[in-house]
């Protein structure tokens, strides 16, 4: 494995998009105050909000010193050869500033949202790549693949640049795909002393973005409150409660995967410890929360992504505080 230092000499800092609170048509003062502050890179995300690619498309006119990236488009909820025209769009409005994230989402976004089939999610994903991969090039696809068809789908204006493709990984048969087909991996839910596990499957030489929650608050009680609400609501969508087994951390979260089971919500809240909220949610002083994102990087984090939730103090202070140190 690839020393981090060797692999990471300068990782870059990043912050997810839309901000929490802030209505899209007001975000272009904000992005460019981070982009002061020396944060490098704003990407997007897709629950039930705004879609992944709207905030990023505003961000490539008003920011345009930023990267940009998806984290991520779901391969269900668009066909392939939209999810290729939307990439397209944005590579062109951005050139060589964006990066196409892809994932498999989850049940209930794919199926309970949108009433699609939520099958074989990995070969999904797998044949998206793939499909992608050519479609951007510019060339004519006409394919069968696994999970899907295609028949003479050509972009009728290719991009110059066609941007990398990053896969969203939890377990180690996507990790590997991040791996071997993808240009870097996206991961998410995982501690900073998880992250070699994961990197070890991605293998060397990948750029590696990580999510990370952060409630920058001194007040601990009030930090795990809302650690244990995201922890809660994200650990028992089956993807995220494997991930979780898979990293060790299963016997600490099996009564709470039992009393949600069996509908007591506050009993759920109640069973996830102090520990595993310290772990998985970045919280504290500024500058603590500063040190554990760098302990993400020390273990092999390349883009550390901010998902902030601020409690007790106005967001502009809380993004500048959180600032990388050492940026203009």
């Amino acid at each position: 494995m690839v020393p981090v230092a060797a692999r990471n000499p300068e990782p870059r800092y990043g912050m997810t998009v839309p901000l929490e609170g802030v209505p899209l048509h007001e975000h272009r003062p904000w992005l460019e105050e981070l982009a002061a502050l020396g944060y490098t890179d704003l990407w997007s995300k897709e629950v039930d909000g705004a879609d992944a690619f709207t905030p990023l498309a505003l961000a490539a006119a008003w920011a345009p010193g930023l990267r940009l990236g998806t984290a991520v488009a779901p391969v269900f909820t668009r066909g392939p050869a939209l999810l290729a025209q939307s990439a397209a769009s944005m590579a062109d409005a951005a050139p060589g500033r964006f990066v196409l994230g892809i994932g498999a989402s989850s049940p209930v976004i794919v199926s309970d949202w949108n009433g699609l089939a939520f099958a074989d999610p990995f070969q999904r994903v797998r044949d998206t790549l793939r499909f992608l991969r050519v479609a951007l090039s510019g060339e004519k696809v006409s394919a069968d693949y696994d999970t899907f068809s295609v028949r003479g789908f050509r972009l009728t204006h290719p991009i110059d640049v066609p941007p990398p493709l990053y896969v969203a990984a939890l377990r180690p048969q996507m990790l590997r795909l991040a791996g071997r087909e993808g240009d870097g991996v996206i991961l998410n839910w995982l501690s900073a002393d998880d992250v070699e596990r994961a990197v070890a499957e991605v293998g060397a030489d990948k750029d590696v973005v990580a999510r990370l929650f952060v409630v920058p608050t001194d007040d601990e009680a009030v930090a795990r409150a809302v650690g244990r609400r995201m922890i809660t609501a994200y650990m028992n969508v089956p993807a995220y409660a494997e991930l979780q087994r898979w990293l060790g951390r299963g016997p600490r979260l099996e009564a709470m995967w039992e009393a949600w089971s069996a509908g007591d919500r506050k009993k759920a809240l109640e069973a996830v410890g102090d520990d595993v909220v310290d772990e998985l949610v970045v919280h504290g002083s500024p500058a603590a929360c500063r040190e554990h994102v760098a302990r993400y990087v020390r273990n092999g984090v390349t883009v550390p992504v901010l998902a902030v939730t601020p409690v007790g103090g106005e967001l502009a202070d809380v993004l500048r505080e959180l600032a990388p140190q050492g940026r203009p």
